[in-house]
C-alpha cells in the first residue's frame, strides 16, 4: 500500500525564518561553521564543550536542541579555466580531478514545544481545549522569548570563537523549485545545491529511500554507552610514546566515519522540577524492589547518585539520544556500514545498536521541525555536560577565501585546500609579517616543499629570488623561463651590475651598491677605506655614465668601465691635482685588473645576458660551487643584495620573495648576516617576504646577529617530518615558541600516510594563534619539476634534451612512467 508523504506531513508552513508544526511547534534552524578537524588543543576542546553546555542551558523548558551533521560521499571538481595555461597548474587539475572525499555540513535545529501539548487520548480531546491553536502560536510575545533565547543561545556560542551561526531562512529551510532546502533534503538523503527530486519512501521491512538503502545506528539506552565520556579523546594514530593527538570524543562518528551518513544529536530541555520529582519517585520504587533483584538494588543506586549530582553540583538533568543514519545505493557496501559504524562505536567505548522496528519513526522524527515528534522511550536521562560530549565539533579542511594561495591536502583524503599563509594571515591579525623559515632533516622534503610554494608564487605574479645550495630548483627555473646564476669550469657565473635596464636609473641606491662591490673588490675584508677613496670612486661612476649617455655605442659593464678609468679619468685625476695618497688609481686598477677583459675573473662582471635582473620574475643563484670562494662569493652576496633590495623598493604593488636555502655557510660571513637582519626586518613594508629554508634549528642560532632577528622576524614557521628528533623536541619547542598542541602535531607527521598514495605532511603555524597539518601531494609532472633525486633530475634532463625542451620532456617522461604502471 502506498501513500503520499503530503497526507503524512506534520509540517504546515515555513515562514519568517520559522518552520510550523501540525501541533503548534516552532523551529528555526541555523547553518554551523565548526572548526576544521585536527586543530584543536586539549584546552579547546573543554572550552569549546563548555560553550555548548552554556548555550543549551539557555533554552526554555520545553525546547528541544537538534545537532544534524551530514557527511555525503563527493569528489573534486577540476577548474581548468582557473588553472589557465599554466603547464603545471593544469597537471594538478587533472591529477586531482575527481579525488573522493565527504563534504560536510552542519545544522542546528531549535524547538519550541507549546506548554499544553499532548497526544490525543480519551482523556484529552481537542474538544476540551478552549482553542484549537497552541497559544504559542497566536501569542507573539511568546514567540518574541522564544527568539530571545535563540538570540542569546547563538551569542554564547558565536564569542566562544570556536563556531559561527548563520540563521536559515525559508528558500534554505522550504527549498525553492531550483534548489532542495533541508527538509527535503533529509528526506530524500540529497546533496547541497541539488535541485529537487521525488522518491519513493520504502519503511516497511527496511529503510530505503529511492535507490538508497539506509541503516540507523542508535545510542539511545544507556546499557550502550560508554562508561566514561569528555570532550576528547586521543587519537592513536597520531599519537607518540611522548604525545598524545587530541580529536572531538566523537570524530569517529564524523569525519573519521568514511560513507555517506548522518550524525543526529538530541537534547531535550525538561522541567527541572517535574524530572527530579519523577526520579525520586522512581528511587522509591526501585528501593522498595530491590530485596527481590540486585539488579534493582544497583538502578536504585544509580538513580540515587543522579539526583545527588544533579541538586548538590546544580546540573541540569536532560534527556539526551544520538544516532548515525548510513545509506548507499550498492548492496555490498551497505553490508559494510556496520562494521563501519561499530569499530567507531567501539573507538567511543560504546556498543552499536542497529534499530529496526522504531527505525521509520525515529527517522521521520529527524526531519528539521519535527524534532517534537520523537518518540521519547529511545531517550535516556543525563546531564547536558555529558550530553554535549557527543556532539561532533569537527568540519573537514577548508579553502582560504583569499584568492593567493598555495594548494594542498587535506590530511585525511587528499582533497586539493586552497590555503593562504601570507595575506589572509595577515588580515586576520595571526601574524604581523609574511616572513617564514622551513626546517627539515636531510630527505624531509624540504626542497620539494619550497619548489611547491615557490611555483604556486610564481604563478601568481610574484617575482621569486632563491639562493641554493645543491641545484634544487633547476628544472622549475628552467621550466618557468627564469635566470639560473651558476659556476663551472665550462660556463662561469656572470653578471653585470653596470647595466641599467628600460625604465631604470642610475639613483643613489644603485650607486651605492656599486660603489660597495667596487670597494669589496679593491679592499680586503679587514682593510679600511678612506673618505676621500671613497669620493674618488663615487665621482669615477657619475663620469663613467655620463660618458656612455655621450657616447651609446658604448656597453655598459666592467671592461668599458675599466677603460674608462684608464683613458678618461686618469686624466681628469691629474687636472684636479688629486694627490696618490688621496687616491691611489695606479693601485686601484692593478687590484681589480683581473675582473678586467682577458683576466682571470674577466667573465664575472661583464655578462651580456640575463642583464635584466629587476624585471625578471625568476632569479636562481646556485652559489654550492662558489660558497667557499673569497672572491666570488663576496661577489654574488653583494649583486644578490642589490638586487633584491631593488625589486623592494621600485616594484610597486608586486609581491617579492627571497627564499635561501641551506644558508648556514651563507650566514656564516659578516656581511650576509647584517643583510639578512636587514632584509628579515624591513621587507614587510615593501610586500615582500623573506623565506629561510635549512635542516637543523643549530644552522639559524649559530649567528648571533641572524638567530633572533629570523626566528623573531618569522611569524610563520613551517616544519616536516620531525621523527628523528622526537627524544629531542623539546629544546627545538622551546627555540621556536611552539605550544604543546602545535609539539603533537609536528610528531604526527607522516605517522598515518596513506600508503596507496606517494605524498608527505607538513605542518605550518601561523603566529603561533594557528596551526595544521597538511599534505604536499602533486601531480607526476609537478613531481619530476621539483624532484631533488639526482638519479630522477638526470633523467628529466635526457628526456629534456631528446624532446628539445623540459616541458616536453617531462611530459613524455610522466606519460611514459603512468603507462608503465598501469
Amino acid at each position: 500500500m502506498s501513500i503520499n508523504l503530503e497526507d503524512l506531513l506534520p509540517l504546515v508552513k515555513v515562514e519568517n525564518g520559522a518552520v510550523l508544526s501540525a501541533h503548534g511547534d516552532i523551529t528555526i534552524g541555523y547553518e554551523v561553521k565548526l572548526p576544521e578537524i585536527f586543530t584543536l588543543s586539549d584546552r579547546d576542546y573543554e572550552a569549546y564543550h563548555q560553550a555548548w553546555v552554556k548555550a543549551i542551558r539557555l533554552l526554555p523548558v520545553g525546547s528541544v536542541f537538534h545537532k544534524q551533521d551530514w557527511w555525503l560521499e563527493d569528489s573534486f571538481k577540476a577548474d581548468f579555466e582557473r588553472a589557465g595555461t599554466g603547464f603545471l597548474s593544469r597537471a594538478s587539475e587533472r591529477f586531482f580531478n575527481e579525488r573522493e572525499c565527504l563534504a560536510h555540513s552542519c545544522y542546528v535545529f531549535l524547538t519550541q514545544k507549546p506548554k499544553d501539548r499532548r497526544l490525543g487520548s480519551s482523556a484529552y480531546s481537542n474538544l476540551l481545549r478552549k482553542s484549537i491553536v497552541p497559544q504559542q502560536t497566536l501569542n507573539p510575545v511568546l514567540f518574541k522569548d522564544f527568539l530571545d533565547s535563540a538570540g542569546q543561545f547563538e551569542r554564547v556560542l558565536a564569542d566562544s570563537g570556536f563556531v559561527s551561526l548563520v540563521r536559515l531562512g525559508d528558500d534554505e529551510l522550504a527549498g525553492t523549485a531550483g534548489q532542495a532546502g533541508v527538509i527535503e533534503r533529509y528526506l530524500m538523503l540529497s546533496g547541497k545545491g541539488e535541485r529537487p527530486v521525488l522518491q519513493d519512501i520504502h519503511i516497511a521491512d527496511e529503510l530505503r529511500i529511492g535507490k538508497q538503502q539506509a541503516e540507523l545506528y542508535t545510542l539511545a539506552d544507556v546499557e550502550d554507552l560508554p562508561p566514561l565520556c569528555g570532550s576528547r579523546i586521543n587519537y592513536d594514530k597520531y599519537s607518540t610514546d611522548r604525545t598524545k593527538f587530541a580529536i572531538g570524543f566523537a570524530s569517529p562518528l564524523g569525519c573519521l566515519l568514511p560513507c555517506n551518513h548522518i550524525l543526529n544529536q538530541y537534547v531535550f530541555i525538561g522541567d527541572i522540577v517535574k524530572t527530579i520529582k519523577r526520579l525520586e519517585a522512581k528511587k522509591l520504587r526501585l528501593q522498595s524492589l530491590s530485596g527481590y533483584s540486585r539488579e534493582n538494588a544497583i538502578s536504585r543506586d544509580a538513580v540515587n547518585d543522579f539526583l545527588n549530582e544533579a541538586i548538590g553540583e546544580q546540573r541540569m538533568p536532560v534527556k539526551a539520544h544520538f544516532n548515525v543514519l548510513c545509506w548507499s545505493d550498492d548492496p555490498a557496501r551497505v553490508r559494510e556500514l556496520k562494521n563501519l559504524v561499530g569499530s567507531a562505536m567501539a573507538q567511543l567505548d560504546a556498543t552499536v545498536r542497529l534499530e529496526t522496528d522504531g527505525a521509520a519513526q525515529i527517522w521521520f522524527a529527524g526531519m528539521p521541525g519535527n524534532e517534537a515528534d520523537f518518540p521519547m522511550n529511545d531517550t535516556f536521562d543525563t546531564f547536558i555536560e555529558q550530553a554535549a560530549c557527543f556532539f561532533n565539533l569537527e568540519s573537514n579542511y577548508r579553502d582560504s577565501v583569499s584568492p593567493f594561495g598555495v594548494r594542498l591536502g587535506d590530511r585525511l583524503t587528499g582533497k586539493p585546500v586552497h590555503v593562504d599563509i601570507s595575506d589572509e594571515p595577515m588580515r586576520l591579525g595571526y601574524i604581523t609579517n609574511r616572513n617564514k623559515f622551513l626546517i627539515a632533516p636531510s630527505g624531509g622534503g624540504k626542497s620539494f616543499f619550497a619548489n611547491h610554494l615557490m611555483h604556486s608564487y610564481y604563478a601568481q605574479g610574484a617575482h621569486i629570488v632563491l639562493l641554493d645550495v645543491g641545484h634544487s630548483y633547476k628544472g622549475l627555473c628552467e621550466l618557468v623561463g627564469g635566470y639560473y646564476f651558476t659556476y663551472s669550469d665550462t660556463s662561469p657565473i656572470r653578471f653585470n651590475p653596470f647595466y641599467l635596464t628600460a625604465g631604470d636609473t642610475l639613483d643613489t641606491e644603485k650607486k651605492e651598491s656599486i660603489k660597495t662591490l667596487l670597494l669589496a673588490l679593491w679592499k680586503k675584508d679587514d682593510e679600511p677605506y678612506t673618505r676621500s677613496e671613497y669620493v674618488a670612486i663615487s665621482n669615477a661612476l657619475t663620469g663613467y655614465f655620463g660618458h656612455l649617455e655621450k657616447h651609446p655605442d658604448i656597453f655598459p659593464c666592467f671592461n668599458t668601465f675599466y677603460e674608462y678609468l684608464m683613458e678618461v679619468y686618469m686624466q681628469v685625476l691629474e687636472d684636479g691635482k688629486v694627490k696618490e695618497k688621496d687616491f691611489d688609481v695606479a693601485n686601484f686598477l692593478y687590484v681589480l685588473n683581473p675582473y678586467y677583459r682577458g683576466g682571470e675573473f674577466g667573465f664575472l662582471l661583464n655578462a651580456t645576458e640575463n642583464l635584466d635582473l629587476l624585471h625578471e620574475r625568476f632569479i636562481v643563484f646556485e652559489i654550492d660551487a662558489v660558497k667557499d670562494h673569497p672572491i666570488l662569493f663576496p661577489v654574488v652576496t653583494l649583486i644578490l643584495m642589490e638586487m633584491f633590495i631593488s625589486k623592494m623598493r621600485k616594484l610597486k604593488g608586486i609581491r617579492k620573495v627571497i627564499l635561501i636555502e641551506e644558508c648556514w655557510k651563507a650566514i656564516a660571513k659578516e656581511g650576509m648576516a647584517e643583510y639578512l637582519k636587514y632584509l628579515f626586518k624591513t621587507v614587510r613594508k615593501f610586500f615582500g617576504e623573506a623565506i629561510v629554508v635549512t635542516q637543523e634549528v643549530e644552522d639559524i642560532i649559530s649567528s648571533p646577529i641572524v638567530k633572533q632577528a629570523i626566528i623573531n622576524n618569522s611569524d610563520c614557521k613551517i616544519l616536516l617530518d620531525q621523527s628523528k628528533y622526537q627524544n629531542k623536541f623539546d629544546a627545538i619547542q622551546e627555540l621556536l615558541g611552539l605550544t604543546d598542541k602545535e609539539k603533537a602535531q609536528v610528531l604526527s607527521i607522516n605517522r598515518a600516510n596513506d600508503p596507496k598514495r606517494r605524498y608527505k605532511e607538513v605542518f605550518i603555524s601561523l603566529g603561533g594563534q594557528y596551526s595544521k597539518v597538511y599534505r604536499t601531494e602533486v601531480s607526476l609532472t609537478e613531481y619530476l619539476a621539483y624532484t631533488t633525486e639526482e638519479s630522477e633530475k638526470l633523467k628529466v634532463q635526457q628526456y629534456a634534451q631528446q624532446y628539445g625542451s623540459i616541458q616536453k620532456g617531462i611530459a613524455m617522461l610522466a606519460m611514459e612512467l603512468i603507462t608503465k604502471k598501469s
